[in-house]
């Protein structure tokens, strides 16, 4: 498998730390408000690269880290606004997002800590900065100096003033550098605070994925995932702390983020009216004139390759949608009636490729070509799409409905009958006979579709034109 490496800038051999024990850590969601568009695009990116590690290594030789940041000034602001508790806040926001993306088709994580339970892990990495000299505590705060270490920057590559201007940090009289970070600060008495070596207070942001990752998945871990626009200073920060830390010379070894999304070909805001969360786009809730179901959005999001900036579109959604209708009515042809999450060499061959999902969909569109006829390649379909998280049963229900389950058993079974001798015709190329047979049926509004078995033998489905 190759990937591309953000610190390397480019597509590298992976190669495990221990191949019995893959480990990837995913930033996950600050629980103040609905996930939007945006958030669900690293969290369907990333789960399949978890299925496809999985696959590689095998199912129990894979940890992955998804956090919840549970404590911000935005949850902070937010739970003022409502006048509800931070806990209150978070609790019904974290509930809301577990069943968004259980609806868009993804695993859960192995662990998904919660930067409120680790403040002990926080407070020691802060200790060991401190103590080695890249950090120092002035007026209640402990800031990160960046001065300290000599090769800061090395993810984002970003030239010192668009650093500052990029970092959004504070100007205060206490710091040593403008570009020194916080890494904790003091609470007031109607915020959150825990006590510490520097008094009442709450972490900085950067300093949670830290303490988090070390605590689940060591000082050093594989693969570190989120959007591109992490990249600085969030990621950059979280390297600067666990390395320094801990003394070593990566914090992850490769480093993935997914692209932009845009709305309709404009940038995602609230003031432009185009911001759209996933409950809003999902069945649960009306948006517009359209509901979707949380394939379509899974299909949608994957058609692109994930390095790339994604443009969101009514039209896409059509199309994705028409999609998985396609490929449910060639199972249903089939009469497939289950899966297994097995997927087709030809799509574990794209997503190699740096998780090519864009590759791996025109394989499945080949599968689906060729299902047409084929027994054996529609069940692969089945198998691959579930493999690749896509909710397959109601293409089970179509199948049966197709075999004409809902049928008259009396009809059903002349049908069969039918069906059956025509099978014989055609064997002993008594064709004139097929014909007849075929006749017969069309009259009684039974639709015949011939193709081929799993070991290659004559098969024909049937359903009734209604």
């Amino acid at each position: 498998m190759r990937l591309y490496n953000t610190l390397s800038r480019q597509k590298e051999d992976f190669q495990p730390i221990d191949a019995s024990h893959v480990r990837m850590y995913v930033c996950g969601p600050t629980v103040y408000d609905f996930a939007h568009i945006g958030n669900a695009r690293p969290i369907i990116v990333f789960d399949v690269l978890n299925r496809l590690l999985r696959h590689l290594y095998g199912q129990s030789a894979v940890t992955y880290v998804r956090n919840i940041t549970d404590v911000d000034d935005k949850i902070n602001a937010r739970a003022a606004e409502r006048g509800i508790s931070i806990r209150e806040l978070t609790e019904e926001t974290a509930r809301i997002f577990h069943e968004d993306v259980a609806a868009l088709g993804c695993l859960k994580p192995d662990v998904e800590p919660r930067a409120t339970e680790h403040i002990v892990e926080m407070i020691a990495i802060i200790e060991k900065l401190i103590a080695a000299g890249h950090a120092y505590a002035a007026e209640g705060h402990v800031l990160f100096s960046v001065p300290s270490m000599g090769d800061y920057g090395q993810l984002s590559r970003r030239p010192l003033d668009e650093m500052i201007a990029g970092a959004r940090v504070d100007v205060a009289a206490y710091k040593r550098d403008e570009m020194d970070f916080v890494l904790w600060k003091p609470s007031k008495e109607s915020e959150p605070g825990w006590d510490s070596p520097w008094g009442r207070g709450r972490p900085g942001w950067h300093i949670e994925c830290s303490a988090m990752s070390w605590k689940h998945l060591g000082e050093t871990f594989d693969i570190h995932g989120g959007g591109i626009d992490l990249v600085f200073p969030h990621h950059e920060n979280e390297i600067a702390q666990s390395r320094c830390a801990f003394g070593a010379k990566v914090m992850a070894n490769v480093w993935m983020h997914n692209g932009f999304l845009q709305v309709e070909g404009e940038k995602m805001s609230k003031s432009l009216g185009n911001f759209i969360t996933i409950r809003q786009l999902l069945a649960t809730e009306d948006f517009g004139d359209q509901k979707w179901a949380g394939d379509v959005l899974r299909l949608a999001m994957l058609r692109t390759h994930y390095r790339q900036p994604i443009d969101w579109t009514a039209r896409g959604l059509d199309e994705a949608q028409k999609t998985l209708e396609n490929w449910a009515d060639l199972v249903a042809r089939h009469k497939i009636a289950s899966a297994t999450p097995t997927p087709h060499a030809s799509v574990v061959e794209a997503l190699l490729d740096d998780l090519n999902t864009a590759a791996a969909f025109a394989a499945l569109a080949e599968l689906a070509k060729a299902s047409r006829h084929d027994y054996s390649a529609a069940q692969n379909l089945a198998n691959t799409a579930l493999w690749l998280g896509f909710d397959t049963s109601a293409w089970f229900a179509r199948a049966g409905d197709a075999a004409g389950d809902n049928l008259d058993p009396a009809f059903k079974a002349q049908v069969e009958s039918l069906v059956a001798a025509r099978l014989e015709a055609r064997a002993q190329k008594n064709f004139a006979e097929s014909d007849r047979l075929r006749d017969e049926l069309a009259a009684m509004g039974v639709q015949l579709k011939d193709g081929k078995g799993a070991n290659g033998e004559a098969v024909t489905t049937w359903e009734v034109k209604r």
